[in-house]
């Protein structure tokens, strides 16, 4: 005796696709969702006691990164700028301006400006800007392009994915000690090769590859098995 009809067995078969597929697109959006701004805050541009454009002070007037960020090459906080950074110009210039009432007053009171943190990392990741930098990692390699920012906004996702896609091939992405500060730096190419001094030396690069290998030997990088191993950053 026949309990169920012949259509069960397609209906079962469809059930058990449309689960899986179920299952599949949730895992999916999850995966964009983690990915998107909304989690990773990149591309937001976050209120500041005072707006702060990079791209005046870097672009416009031509102030290096270690000006204001004066921890970066020793220390693994960049650092962020005194009050007193800011006055010994507008102590003399834009005196009046309203928006910059802020730091007036927090120069006269001796209370910090409470700066929203834009690039922020988890606090079970471990993060030496020091390191980075004496390795010839460019400040535009994580944080895009300042210089032409406004308004400052996180770059890069900053995910352990983004992390990695270096620690696995930092040849990619090294550049002489020099221009680590230098926004506007630009691979070597044929048309323009870049040129290393070392032990008295000089070399040309035409390629990024090459480049990068020598710079990793020059400047001494550890393996890709350290530097991707997970007690690297996970301390």
């Amino acid at each position: 005796m026949q309990i169920f009809p012949r259509s069960s067995n397609a209906i079962a078969r469809a059930s058990m696709v449309l689960t899986v597929l179920a299952v599949a697109g949730l895992f999916w959006a999850m995966v964009q969702v983690e990915r998107s701004p909304y989690i990773t805050y990149a591309g937001v541009r976050k209120t500041q006691p005072v707006p702060f454009s990079h791209q005046h002070h870097v672009t416009g007037l031509g102030i290096d990164c270690r000006y204001c960020h004066t921890s970066v090459e020793q220390s693994s906080f960049a650092g962020i700028p005194p009050t007193k950074t800011c006055i010994n110009c507008h102590a003399q210039i834009w005196t009046n301006a309203a928006y910059l009432e802020p730091v007036r007053e927090s120069f006269r009171t001796g209370r910090s400006l409470e700066w929203t943190r834009v690039n922020q990392l988890p606090d079970y990741v471990y993060f030496n800007h020091s390191i980075h930098v004496n390795k010839g990692v460019g400040c535009n390699t994580c944080h895009g392009p300042v210089d032409q920012m406004p308004l400052t906004y996180q770059y890069a996702s900053l995910q352990m994915e983004f992390c990695l896609d270096c620690h696995r091939a930092p040849e990619k992405y090294l550049r002489p000690r020099e221009q680590v500060f230098n926004m506007r730096y630009e691979e070597p190419s044929t048309d323009g090769p870049v040129v290393v001094k070392e032990n008295g030396k000089e070399t040309a690069y035409s390629d990024q590859e090459a480049l990068g290998n020598a710079l990793k030997e020059q400047y001494k990088v550890r393996s890709v098995k350290d530097i991707t191993s997970c007690n690297t950053c996970h301390r």
